[in-house]
Parts: structure tokens; sequence; C-alpha cells
């Protein structure tokens, strides 16, 4: 028996609002944010992601461990060429280092890194 379940993560942020709302676009998960706090939701499966306002944030160096990236979201996608304009334009930025290419990375608002994933 399990001692615990999987409720959620949290990802530590300058913005929780723009964050959850970001990735809540990005995944077509319903967002509820408040007072320097957004949680993210897959209303079928219960799957939840939060996002925590810090003072003083300093997003990770990738690929440098200056300032590591401690952990990252991969996202599957049909199509690279087809989902790279769409994260753009919610504000991601495209990373100058792409190392695969079954997978692309980007930066969220943030400068948290997570990659779009076809395998």
């Amino acid at each position: 028996m399990a001692i615990a379940r999987y409720p959620s993560f949290v990802i530590d942020c300058p913005d929780a609002a723009a964050l959850g709302t970001f990735y809540g676009t990005l995944l077509d998960w319903s967002v509820k944010t408040s007072d320097g706090w957004a949680e993210i939701r897959d209303t079928s499966t219960g799957q939840c992601i939060c996002f925590q306002q810090v003072e003083d944030y300093t997003p990770p160096r990738w690929p440098a461990q200056s300032a590591p990236q401690q952990m990252h979201l991969d996202v599957m996608v049909e199509d690279l060429d087809a989902a790279e304009p769409q994260v753009l334009a919610l504000g991601a930025t495209k990373h100058e280092h792409q190392p695969g290419t079954s997978f692309r990375v980007f930066l969220d608002p943030a400068g948290h890194p997570f990659c779009l994933c076809v395998d």
C-alpha cells in the first residue's frame, strides 16, 4: 500500500499567475490563481502543477550549472514544427542549445527549461 499519493508538484517563479497561465494554455488545463500562487489542473485526470511566486527569483542557466535547472518538464506533441510557433506565441523562448532531434528545448517565461517531444 502506498504511503502517499501524487497530488502535484510546485515550481518556483517570479510571477505565479503568468507562469500558471502559460502552462495552462500550453496543456489546455484549467488555471486557478490567487495572490502569489497558481494551480493548473487536467480536469479529466486530476493531474496538477502548482506555481509559487518567490522573491529574488533566479532562473536556471541551462545547460550550464551556475544556476542549475533542478527539474524540467517534457511535454508530448504530434509535430515539432507545428508546435514551436505556438509555444513561442505563448511567451516561450527557443534555447540556442538543441542537443537532440526528437525534442526541442525551450525556456518558459520564468526561464525554466522545458522540452517539446515527439518520441
